[in-house]
């Protein structure tokens, strides 16, 4: 089963480049560093480039993704424990990684999961299915390529981050009611560190999977307002707290939305739902200044685009999922409207800029 394919910048509307590959990103070298990993011995193992976790847009096919991550398992060792307890352990909040940090700006777990469950293609071969009783939640990933076996450190330690995200985002410590893998064999030491860890032991389940209880998803996240924000330029991060209280409504608009975009929650009604105003008086008051919710709302993702444009390497799927839109081709279509040009010829006219 092939993944679905990520947009090429310059590539014409409605036409995408096929991506079987997924991103690397260069806060994996600060992890792994953090975690006691050479990262330099693992490229090695892995056969890959030593300046790969230096670049700004690396990315890896399937087969060479899983060939990381086993040589990321081996030059960790056994001797500190489950290289993935290890990684847990690093993670946080400035550690900057879209996937990262799209979960931790949502409202609580449910949200987090459901933009995750966006992304995952993006970020690696696997996609995630959530499901919700009123009791619990449960994740379960699918890895797209039925031809490989996923290394059993990649399993482990997407399941341990759904964990640590939740912990990290408030501040609480949430144990999930199961977590289960495929054959699950390890050592004896190993099994206790994970059963520590999760508070339950791992079982066999047919899909890597983890259950929380609801009431645990549904905690408020205490870090939508973090320092992450330091990845944007100071005038793109003012925050509604620090607005003066004579700012006009597009500037607290705006503000709303600088910080709900990366959860994907674009309505009016949760704009309204963060100003403490109705619809009705906020559009009156957006008209008063001779604006609206949706020119508002294209303002700040234009100039959030040129943004990440100018100073990252990400892709335009990865950008578009940012910015809150559906598929890579609407971001295109818009961008196109809002400059008359493409991502592409911004990027490549700021990268002749630059030299």
């Amino acid at each position: 089963m092939q993944s679905e394919p990520t947009e090429d910048l310059g590539a014409p509307s409605g036409r995408l480049a096929h991506a079987g590959s997924f991103a690397v990103w260069p806060g994996w070298q600060v992890l792994m560093q953090d975690a006691g990993v050479d990262g330099a011995s693992a490229l090695r193992r892995a056969q890959l480039p030593g300046d790969m976790l230096a670049r700004q847009n690396a990315r890896l096919d399937s087969a060479t993704y899983f060939r990381l991550w086993e040589a990321i398992e081996a030059e960790a060792g056994t001797a500190h424990g489950p290289a993935p307890l290890r990684f847990a352990q690093k993670m946080s909040a400035d550690w900057f990684d879209p996937e990262l940090f799209s979960a931790l700006c949502s409202a609580d777990m449910n949200g987090a999961l459901s933009r995750l469950a966006k992304y995952k293609r993006l970020s690696g071969p696997m996609a995630l299915k959530v499901e919700h009783t009123d009791a619990r939640t449960t994740a379960t990933l699918e890895f797209l390529d039925r031809a490989l076996t996923p290394p059993p450190v990649l399993v482990a330690f997407k399941l341990v981050f759904f964990v640590q995200l939740v912990r990290l985002a408030t501040r609480s410590p949430v144990y999930p009611l199961q977590v289960g893998w495929p054959s699950p064999a390890m050592s004896a030491p190993d099994a206790r560190a994970y059963a520590d860890y999760f508070g339950v032991s791992v079982d066999s389940t047919p899909m890597p999977t983890v259950v929380f209880r609801a009431d645990d998803t549904r905690r408020p996240f205490l870090t939508a307002n973090h320092g992450m924000w330091s990845f944007f330029e100071p005038a793109l991060r003012q925050r509604l707290a620090d607005l003066d209280r004579h700012a006009s409504t597009v500037e607290r608009v705006r503000s709303a939305l600088l910080e709900a975009l990366p959860a994907g929650e674009l309505s009016m009604l949760a704009v309204c739902r963060k100003l403490g105003v109705s619809t009705r008086t906020l559009q009156r008051k957006l008209k008063e200044e001779g604006s609206s919710f949706q020119q508002t709302l294209d303002a700040l993702r234009n100039s959030l685009a040129h943004h990440y444009l100018h100073n990252s390497a990400m892709s335009g799927a990865e950008i578009s999922f940012l910015l809150g839109f559906e598929d890579p081709n609407s971001f295109f279509r818009a961008f196109q409207a809002w400059t008359g040009t493409t991502p592409q010829a911004v990027r490549s006219a700021s990268t002749k800029a630059a030299h």
